[in-house]
Formats: C-alpha cells, sequence, structure tokens
C-alpha cells in the first residue's frame, strides 16, 4: 500500500539518533475497502459470566468426554475421571509388570534411607520418615495421574517443617507436642492442596515462579548442607536455627565436639555418594548406580559400626527403631490451642511448597513420554494422600524429583511402581527394622547432602541473569533471603517480589509508537523495524497491556508525552503539523470503567488541542464496554476502524478532498 509520506526515520547501526530523510511517496489509493468494527455477538449477563468462569476454572473442559455417552458409560468415565486407576488398569498386562517391579524395588532402595533421613531434616524419629513411605505411595496410585511420580518425603518441604515447627516446639524438650504439630501441619498441608484442586485454584501455585524456585532451592540446598555438618563432624550440641551465620557459628564454636572418627567416616562416603551421582549423571543408563548408592552406604556404615562397636564411640548411631505398620495419629491432630495457628501456617507453606514440586516433576517425567498430567487431579490426590497420612503417621509427602528420576529410568509404566515400593516399605517395617540400630547418622547426613547438593542450578540463575534481569533478581533475594533471614521468609519475600514484578508490568505497559513498511499494509515499532516509516501528521500509538484502573492514569500521561515530543520533532525538522492520533488497541485485551474514562478525557485534552482521537482494532469484549458507554458517539465520524492502513487511508482522503 502506498502511504503518503514525505520523510523516512532511518535508523543508522552506527548512529542512535535517527536520521531523517525526506522522499516522497503515493496518495493512498481511493479504492482501498474502509471495513465497518462490528460488535461481538449479544449475550446475556448469565452467558458472560458462565463463559468467564469456565475460562478461568475449567479451560482444559474436563467434561468433554462425558457427552453422548449413556448412564452406565457415564458411570465408569467418572471413576476413570475420580480414579485414574479404572483407567490404566484394565489394560494392565505382565509385562508392564515386569517393568513396574524393577522399578518399584530400584526406587525402594532409594526410598528407605532417604525417607529416614528426611525425617531427621524434619527434626522427627527415623521411623516416621519410613512411615511416610509407605501409606502415601499407596493412596497416589489410586488417585494420581502421573506414571513415574515417586512419592514419599522430600527435602524441601522436611526442612521448612523442622525450622518452621522448631521456632515455638523442639522435638527434645516437648517430642508429643513436636509429632502432634507436625501431624496437624499435615493434614492442613493436605486440606490446602486437596481444596485448590477441588476448587481448581491452580493459579495460586504460579505465583512461585521459576525463578523464585530456582533461587529458593539453592538457598534451602545450602541450608540442609550446613545443617547436616552436625552429624558430619558429630556435634551433640548444634544450634536449631536455620540462618547461615548462626549454623557456621555453631560449628566453629563446638569444635571441641568434632568427632574424627565420625568426620573420616561421613567424608568417606560423602565422597562415595557423590562419585556414583556423577558417574549416573554422565552415563544415564548407569543410574541404577546412584540409586543404589543411598542403601549399599547404609548397609556397609551399619556393618562397619557395628564390627568396630567397641572401639567407634565417637560415632552416633540410629538405636532402636520400633516395628510394626504405621500406628493411628487421629488422637494426635489438634484444632484448639495456642499452637494451632503455628500449625496451620506451617501446613500452607509446606503444602505449597509440596504441591509446586510433585506437579512439577509429574508433568516434567509426562513430557519425556508424551502424556498429560492433570494438575487439579494431581491436586487432589497429593492432598488426600496427606490427609491420609497424618491420621496414620506420615508427615507431609509429595512426589520426589530424585525418585521419580530413578523411577523413570527404571523403566517405570504406571503408578504400579509406587504400590511395589511401598510393599518393599512394609516388609522392612514388619522385619528388618532391628538391622537399622547400628545404622550411623553421620550416613544419614551424607544421604542428604548428597540429595539436595542437586537443588543448587546455577546454570539457570545464569540464564535468568542473561535474559531477564527482574527474574535474577527475584532469584537472588529469595536465594539471600533463605540463608541469611529465614526460610519461610525468604519464600515470602521471593514471592512479593514476582507479584510486585506482575503489578509492574501492568501498572505500566510498554507503549510503541508505530510506522508503515513500505509496500505492505503493515504497521511496526520504528524502533524494531529499521524499514518502518513514520507517516506524516499522524502518531501511531499501540498499547501492548489491558488498560485497567491500575495504568489508565499512566497511560494517558504517557500518551500524552509520546504527543508532546512528537510535536517538537516536528518542529525542529519543519515537517508536517500533528493531525491525529491513532491508537491501536489489537493488544488491548480487556478494559474497565476507569480505562474508558481515560479515553474520554484524552480525546477531549487532544480536541482541545486541535488534534484528533482515533481508535483501531478493539477486541470484542473492549468494543462491547465501549458501545454500553456511550463512548463511541463521541468519537462520531471517523474516529473508529478496523486496522491501522485504513484508517490512515480514509483520514488522509478526506484531509485531501477538504479544502
Amino acid at each position: 500500500m502506498g502511504l503518503n509520506s514525505n520523510r523516512v526515520d532511518h535508523f543508522d547501526s552506527q548512529s542512535p539518533s535517527p536520521t531523517v530523510i525526506k522522499i516522497e511517496t503515493e496518495i493512498p489509493p481511493p479504492s482501498m475497502e474502509i471495513h465497518t468494527v462490528h460488535l461481538p455477538p449479544e449475550q446475556t449477563t448469565l452467558q458472560k459470566l458462565k463463559q468467564r468462569l469456565s475460562e478461568i476454572f475449567f479451560p482444559d473442559n474436563p467434561l468433554h468426554g462425558f457427552k453422548n455417552h449413556t448412564s452406565p458409560a457415564k458411570l465408569i468415565l467418572v471413576l476413570q475421571f475420580l480414579f485414574p486407576i479404572f483407567e490404566w488398569a484394565p489394560h494392565y498386562s505382565l509385562k508392564l509388570f515386569r517393568s513396574d517391579i524393577i522399578s518399584g524395588l530400584t526406587i525402594a532402595s532409594l526410598a528407605i534411607p532417604q525417607g529416614i533421613s528426611y525425617a531427621k531434616l524434619a527434626n522427627l524419629p527415623p521411623i516416621i520418615g519410613l512411615y511416610s513411605s509407605f501409606v502415601p505411595p499407596l493412596i497416589y496410585s489410586l488417585l494420581g495421574s502421573s506414571r513415574h511420580l515417586g512419592v514419599g518425603p522430600v527435602s524441601i518441604a522436611s526442612l521448612v517443617m523442622g525450622s518452621m515447627l522448631s521456632e515455638s516446639v523442639t522435638f527434645t524438650s516437648d517430642p508429643i507436642l513436636y509429632l502432634k504439630l507436625a501431624f496437624t501441619a499435615t493434614f492442613f498441608a493436605g486440606l490446602f492442596q486437596s481444596s485448590l484442586g477441588f476448587l481448581r485454584l491452580g493459579v495460586v501455585i504460579d505465583f512461585l515462579s521459576k525463578a523464585t524456585l530456582v533461587g529458593f532451592m539453592a538457598g534451602a540446598a545450602i541450608i540442609v548442607s550446613l545443617q547436616q555438618l552436625k552429624g558430619l563432624l558429630g556435634i551433640a550440641h548444634f544450634t536449631s536455627k536455620m540462618q547461615m551465620i548462626p549454623v557456621l557459628s555453631s560449628v566453629f564454636t563446638q569444635r571441641d565436639e568434632w568427632s574424627w572418627q565420625t568426620i573420616v567416616l561421613g567424608f568417606a562416603f560423602l565422597a562415595f555418594l557423590l562419585t556414583t551421582r556423577h558417574i549416573s549423571l554422565k552415563k544415564p543408563k548407569l543410574f541404577w548406580v546412584s540409586a543404589a548408592a543411598p542403601l549399599t552406604s547404609v548397609i556397609l556404615s551399619t556393618v562397619l559400626v557395628f564390627l568396630l562397636r567397641d572401639k567407634a564411640h565417637g560415632i552416633a548411631i540410629i538405636g532402636n527403631l520400633p516395628k510394626g505398620l504405621n500406628p493411628p495419629s487421629t488422637n494426635m491432630l489438634i484444632f484448639s490451642g495456642p499452637h494451632l495457628a503455628l500449625a496451620i501456617k506451617t501446613g500452607i507453606v509446606t503444602g505449597i511448597l509440596s504441591l509446586t514440586e510433585g506437579i512439577a516433576v509429574g508433568r516434567t517425567f509426562a513430557g519425556l513420554k508424551n502424556y498429560q498430567v492433570d494438575g487439579n487431579k494431581e491436586m487432589m490426590a497429593i492432598g488426600l494422600m496427606n490427609i491420609a497420612g497424618c491420621c496414620s503417621s506420615c508427615y507431609v509427602t509429595t512426589g520426589s524429583f530424585s525418585r521419580s528420576a530413578v523411577n523413570y529410568n527404571a523403566g517405570a509404566q504406571t503408578a504400579v511402581s509406587n504400590i511395589i515400593m511401598a510393599s518393599a516399605v512394609l516388609v522392612t517395617l514388619l522385619f528388618l527394622m532391628p538391622l537399622f540400630y547400628y545404622t550411623p547418622n553421620v550416613v544419614l547426613a551424607a544421604i542428604i547432602i548428597s540429595a539436595v547438593i542437586g537443588l543448587i542450578d546455577y546454570q539457570a540463575a545464569y540464564k535468568l541473569w542473561k535474559v531477564d534481569k527482574l527474574d535474577f533478581l527475584a532469584c537472588m533475594c529469595s536465594f539471600f533471603g533463605v540463608l541469611f533471614i529465614s526460610v519461610p521468609l525468604g519464600l515470602g519475600i521471593a514471592v512479593s517480589i514476582s507479584v510486585f514484578k506482575i503489578l509492574l508490568h501492568v501498572s505500566r505497559p510498554n507503549t510503541l509508537v508505530l510506522g508503515n513498511i513500505p509496500g505492505t499494509q503493515i504497521f511496526h515499532s520504528l524502533n524494531r523495524y529499521r524499514e518502518a516509516l513514520r507517516v506524516p501528521s499522524f502518531l501511531i500509538l499501540a498499547v501492548e497491556s489491558p488498560i485497567y484502573f491500575a495504568n489508565s492514569t499512566y497511560l494517558q500521561e504517557r500518551i500524552l508525552r509520546w504527543v508532546r515530543e512528537e510535536e517538537e520533532h516536528i518542529k525542529s525538522n519543519k515537517e508536517s503539523p500533528l493531525k491525529c492520533i491513532i491508537l491501536d488497541m489489537t493488544a488491548v485485551t480487556a478494559i474497565d470503567t476507569s480505562g474508558i474514562d481515560t479515553l474520554r478525557e484524552l480525546r477531549k485534552i487532544l480536541e482541545k488541542r486541535s488534534l484528533q482521537l482515533v481508535l483501531t482494532n478493539p477486541a470484542g469484549s473492549v468494543m462491547e464496554k465501549l458501545h454500553q458507554s456511550n463512548i463511541l458517539d463521541s468519537f462520531r465520524q471517523k474516529g473508529l476502524y478496523l486496522t491501522v492502513a485504513e484508517a490512515v487511508t480514509d483520514i488522509s482522503l478526506s484531509w485531501k478532498a477538504s479544502p
């Protein structure tokens, strides 16, 4: 399309300022068809509300499979919807079982030592970790939609629970109250998680951005590792605080408690675990090397300490672990008293963290096998398994990345691998508990360090720095907040920065000056496309955001500033005077009453300065609100167009026709 133009803003690659070149172009063709901007199909308020709620809460249309089915078929679909096991169980085969039993036994070798270790990380008795590796996986296998998720205690949730509860009560001072708070916090975590899934409010966990989690995980991993210095060095009296400075201070002020026997044993097995981890990372087919390493370490260290029991008095051991199934703990849930608020707060924080990790891990491995994981089903499954767990002496559990990775690499085909793992834990609980009596605490510390060290993702942090500095800031604030303030407050700071980023984008949206690409009807940013040309007497602006109360004042001020700068530029270059401002609303997906008032006020201000305001390509919902507010009446003729090209053409011709 030829547009009436007498200058080009050419951006020289060697110069930051544009070079103005005078040229002459053709008058726009009078034959161009000018289209009318139509209103969207009329809907009642109830229809609009239904459609909007459907988009918010049911974007995946979960009931689409129920259409055109008879009642018996619908009943089967309901069972499959509520219990995914009914979906794959009819097609289960012996071949699948062979794969699942291998993967189940493989992750059991990892789950048993990890369960014992992570329970100690939460300041709970080691047996609680094994209980938590038995009941929750069974519940998840019935309700979960992931084929590869390995369920059980995880390091981050264990750390957060231990640090939050220990602020008020310690296990050594009041073990019964501490257990009650842990089980009650698990109940509220499960209630919160299942409620999010039932109400389809998974958007809540979206506020934990990737940048936030990268920093949080790295900071938490360092804190977890520093806390394990107590076990690695054999220190008996250690700080209960989780900040970096108090932990390091406690390490060096208690040097007289360091045990050389513990140090030698601990660092030897830590080197062994890290070596096996490195081997598995370099050669994924050897995944079983790192998977079997924790249990191998437990067995070897237990045998070694047993043989040297008369000489190795300085090495602390686990001691007696009770045999038997999970005892019921319903009577230990507390719903009143001064500690209830702490249990609720701990439950919500650990619930969000474990939910985020579980869903992220499930979706990661589902993507590798090209199947879908329903986020809302996962929230309900994880929540219900934690509710069941709190009634059977379990604490917060979710999908573990390390277990899931081993499960995936071992060839798991269905959730039966979790049932196999739980069965192996059951055998351990019933018959093998006395064998753990001489297991040294230092090996558990080494297992934890080797597991959490993989959470420090410096490459992801570097990518954040390259791509988005504000995301990197959120990452670093989360990281240092966890290290130097506290785990919950560090997470809160990171979430606050993420929310601030959202508010910044909403309240200060991007605006662009558009120009025409010669020979086309395309208008693009002058800063982005060097070949784009300004159109004389027109200032064409694009707003890349909904227009809300939060940004309407800013947009009015910014648009008036664009107008002032354009007039100054025209005056200094002696060009055609500015007559019309075109506002391209293609990217304006929504508008509220404040935004409408801003457009009305902006039109009046520009009209007083003999400038015309024109709107182009408003979205359907925006157009409907503009019509209902009667603002379009004030724009009169030639104030609303379907495209920028049509607006420029029609208005230019009207100027030529006018004397």
